[in-house]
């Protein structure tokens, strides 16, 4: 990392690793050529299928230094199942799940030098794009691809670290298309982008825009959105309409392996008025891992939840949950993949 900025004091994932790792397809399977080459820029064409009809899919996932030294990806499996569920629903190229991963890993591998201390991590970003060059192919699939893996070295997504963070909760916007809204793709982000910024605009101290479209709450922006008391932790069931976290899978593991009730169900807005009264918010995401809400603002109400700091169960299965991603504590569920580092 000689030359390179902290990555605590600049922006998320804006400090790119040297070695990245590529593979191809054009009209059969990714071709990998199984080593990593230096990063640099792509080179597509103009009429690239991606430029002109969103053909593109990533994935975020993080590799830990663990507490003896060593190196290990998290939930590697779980993304990569992610991520070729996300090729299939945008008609790509079918991805290789073997091919991923090795691609994964071999990265990782390569830029380890640049994986910072906890509470730093290294970021993986996996994607994929469709570059066939045709203007026409509107009503068609692209026929070749490019998947590659690049690496950041990052610290906290959110700034100033752990803290409560404030959520506005968003009735009338759709936070994507529900047919698409549990696909990795930059189209679902790019639709919440306007209406997070407006509102950060309007009111400085807002962090996240919480998505309850017609009265039924499903994530914000960038996380997965949990309640947790004593003795339940809530959140809203799947479906289409939003991202399948794989933190989410991890907390509500993490949670009933605690001894928490667990409920997946629908979550209404007007819900969060008595909830904040007596219970906890949080959000959840790999950039996030386990993110503290402390205000809502909702219909014109400021909620304050509980005491407006980070709640103690809340920071239990933060805790827990970080503790086992950087070898802390033991692994119960399987979910490190070491590597060499």
């Amino acid at each position: 990392m000689t030359g390179k900025p902290d990555p605590f004091d600049v922006p998320f994932g804006t400090i790119l690793c040297d070695w990245m790792t590529t593979a191809r397809a054009d009209g059969g399977p990714y071709v990998y050529g199984g080593s990593p080459e230096p990063y640099g820029d792509l080179a597509i064409s103009p009429s690239a299928h991606v430029l002109h009809y969103g053909s593109a899919i990533f994935e975020g996932l993080k590799a830990h230094r663990q507490s003896d030294g060593s190196l290990a990806v998290f939930r590697l499996d779980s993304h990569v199942e992610r991520m070729v569920s996300s090729a299939a629903l945008l008609r790509l190229p079918p991805i290789d799940a073997q091919t991923l991963r090795q691609m994964v890993i071999d990265a990782v591998e390569a830029n380890s030098t640049e994986v910072p201390d906890p509470p730093g991590s290294l970021y993986i970003r996996p994607t994929l794009i469709g570059t066939e060059p045709d203007i026409g192919a509107a009503a068609r699939p692209t026929r070749s691809a490019l998947l590659y893996v690049v690496n950041s070295p990052v610290g906290d997504y959110f700034k100033g670290g752990v803290r409560p963070l404030t959520l506005l909760v968003e009735t009338s916007m759709p936070r994507t298309v529900p047919q698409f809204g549990m696909v990795k793709c930059g189209a679902n982000y790019a639709m919440a982008l306007g209406v997070t910024l407006d509102s950060m605009a309007a009111n400085e101290a807002i962090d996240q825009v919480l998505f309850a479209t017609g009265g039924d709450i499903t994530e914000t922006g960038a996380a997965n959105f949990f309640l947790a008391d004593g003795e339940r932790v809530i959140t809203r069931r799947l479906d289409e309409s939003f991202l399948h976290g794989v933190t989410r899978a991890s907390v509500i593991e993490l949670a009933r392996y605690l001894g928490y009730e667990v409920e997946e169900r629908t979550i209404s807005p007007d819900e969060l008025v008595e909830w904040a009264e007596r219970g906890e918010a949080f959000l959840s995401g790999t950039a996030a891992v386990l993110a503290p809400v402390g205000t809502m603002l909702y219909e014109g109400m400021t909620l304050t939840v509980g005491d407006g700091a980070p709640g103690p169960n809340t920071m239990r299965l933060r805790q827990a949950l970080v503790d086992i991603q950087v070898g802390a504590a033991p692994d119960p569920f399987g979910w490190r993949t070491p590597v060499r580092g």
